[in-house]
């Protein structure tokens, strides 16, 4: 982890402002992910999985889901299609979330 300063809006330090170029997304990811479509892809995704984090599902335990999850991010190639979306708990979501950055960092810690 760097421990240099920044004012940039990206958060990168002037020696790792490139990397901020990866995490950038298109117009059309942006226009996907806001406003009425979304959620109402949001609620339909909701329904399909029963209100269920899938994450925990698949480890025997029913849980309420409260968002929906890239299975495979944006940012990694992913998509807006449903079969790219699932239910998920906020537990679960952070972690997903955490690691996904740790791998977008390269770091294994």
């Amino acid at each position: 982890m760097c421990a240099g300063k920044t004012t940039h809006k990206h958060g990168f330090c002037d020696k790792h402002a490139d990397q901020a170029v990866a995490w950038k997304k298109s117009p059309s990811t942006k226009r996907d992910r806001g406003g009425r479509p979304w959620r109402r892809k949001r609620q339909q995704i909701l329904r399909r999985d029963k209100g269920l984090c899938q994450p925990c599902l698949k480890q025997g335990f029913f849980t309420p889901a409260v968002e929906v999850d890239h299975v495979v991010n944006i940012a990694s190639g992913g998509t807006n299609s449903d079969d790219n979306l699932q239910a998920i708990c906020e537990p679960c979501h952070k972690a997903k979330t955490l690691e996904e950055a740790r791998r977008g960092r390269g770091t294994d810690a």
